[in-house]
């Protein structure tokens, strides 16, 4: 038979670690593990968030900032509104300088674009170019933003008091609107 002894037996030869010694075989091996791990003594551990994953391609190559408030319109649903500003603030590219100076836009909500002409006459004009002008928000914004065009005349004057009022009838109010 072989001269060694069995495990269990008294001629062990293996010493036993004390609690200590243990503890700091076990604090040695996490100290590599956190150090292969790439962390540092002191290092708060980093939470994953949703944009440190990641991309699909493999690559953590920097993201422009074209793309990424592309990116935050579309996750917070901010697109249309977006797009309604934009329409607003291009309404003289959209329709040209002669149309737009004479009509503005107002308001944009639910899809419908909200258009006040400086007289009634405008207000015609504009009411036979919708499709034309539909048609051109569509080409510079985009499509399915403004899904309807409401244009609006001249605000009329107040006739309630003053010299002009009129008690009875409509009185001068009858070539407004």
């Amino acid at each position: 038979m072989t001269d060694q002894p069995t495990p269990g037996e008294k001629g062990d030869t293996e010493p036993e670690l004390d609690p200590l010694d243990a503890a700091r075989e076990a604090l040695s091996r996490a100290r590599l593990a956190a150090r292969g791990k790439g962390l540092r003594p002191g290092q708060q551990p980093r939470v994953r968030r949703k944009y440190d994953i990641p991309r699909d391609d493999g690559g953590r190559d920097p993201v422009g900032l074209a793309d990424q408030m592309e990116r935050l319109l579309v996750e917070r649903g901010w697109r249309v509104d977006v797009a309604a500003g934009s329409v607003l603030a291009k309404w003289p590219q959209i329709v040209g300088p002669d149309v737009a100076s004479h009509t503005h836009a107002t308001g944009f909500e639910d899809g419908v674009l909200t258009v006040r002409a400086d007289s009634t006459a405008w207000r015609t004009q504009l009411s036979y170019m919708t499709s034309t002008i539909l048609a051109q928000i569509e080409a510079e914004i985009g499509a399915d933003i403004v899904t309807e065009l409401r244009i609006l005349g001249p605000s009329a004057p107040s006739w309630n008091r003053g010299l002009r009022k009129v008690h009875g009838g409509r009185g001068p109010r009858d070539t407004y609107g």
